[in-house]
């Protein structure tokens, strides 16, 4: 991409009974200085009056149908479709500040060999600006170790070369949530995850349907390193690293579940917790 030629992005907005906020989402991306090549919808088998949303726009925009099968799913789908150099992810209950997609693009220019960045956040709960806690604050670069601990990438807020995802592979099917933490984790344990320090992505929390609130997220996160031990791709220390997090994970959980008599689970975990202390985990 030189300076005078125009961004090649690809928007991807994965969407299930979003009607009532699914308009805002794309509004905020038709108010961007910069335009993108596509703006790709993907309707998740919603019930509501989501096809009535959509077909206001007309052709503004490319939308994708499926049986609901998940966010991940919907995602991937869009990336698959997508035809731009560049894809950014726009979750339907979030929303950017106009210039949020130029500074990313200025972003790629001056850095050529960069694969992905993503910017600040805004965070609003239940109509409310909150400040984000400490933990929360984003680093910049290779940022592997401290993401084992929670998620410091927003799907949102990034915006990533399309080629990274046949690096790297697509979001995790099988995981209703903690899908995107398990993909940065794959992506920052080779590959920096840059910062560009403003609040450009609007993030709305505290409503009903969200995902997070009808799954544990932990059990997820423990799949996740998981695998990536098991794997035989990380570096000694970043596996010692993800070892130390994956068994004090496994033993809150494994506590967690004990206390709400779920005996069974409790068992597999705190086991894998003792394996990991005794370094039986490979």
């Amino acid at each position: 991409m030189t300076q005078t030629d125009p961004p090649q992005i690809s928007v991807i907005i994965p969407s299930f009974n979003r009607a009532w906020t699914l308009a805002h989402a794309i509004d905020s991306v038709l108010a961007q200085t910069v335009a993108p090549k596509e703006i790709i919808v993907v309707d998740d088998g919603s019930t509501d009056h989501t096809p009535e949303v959509l077909a206001a726009y007309g052709n503004r925009l490319r939308i994708l149908n499926q049986p609901n099968q998940g966010v991940s799913s919907a995602r991937n789908l869009g990336i698959g479709h997508s035809t731009g150099e560049f894809v950014a992810l726009l979750d339907s209950d979030d929303q950017w500040k106009p210039e949020k997609l130029a500074c990313q693009a200025d972003f790629f220019k001056a850095h050529p060999e960069a694969m992905i960045c993503q910017t600040e956040e805004i965070w609003i709960r239940n109509g409310v600006r909150v400040n984000s806690r400490k933990k929360h604050k984003k680093p910049s670069g290779l940022i592997f170790e401290p993401s084992l601990h929670l998620c410091l990438v927003s799907p949102s807020a990034v915006m990533i070369r399309k080629t990274l995802f046949e690096r790297k592979g697509m979001f995790r099917q099988d995981f209703p949530v903690c899908e995107d933490y398990d993909f940065w984790l794959r992506v920052s344990m080779d590959t920096p995850i840059h910062l560009i320090d403003a609040a450009l992505t609007v993030k709305f929390g505290g409503h009903a349907d969200q995902l997070s609130r009808r799954h544990s997220q932990d059990r997820f996160r423990i799949e996740a390193i998981l695998s990536l031990v098991r794997s035989g791709s990380l570096s000694d220390d970043q596996q010692k690293a993800a070892k130390s997090v994956l068994k004090e994970k496994c033993r809150i959980y494994g506590n967690g579940c004990a206390r709400r008599g779920k005996q069974e689970e409790a068992q597999t975990y705190l086991a894998l917790y003792h394996e990991l202390e005794k370094g039986d985990v490979k």
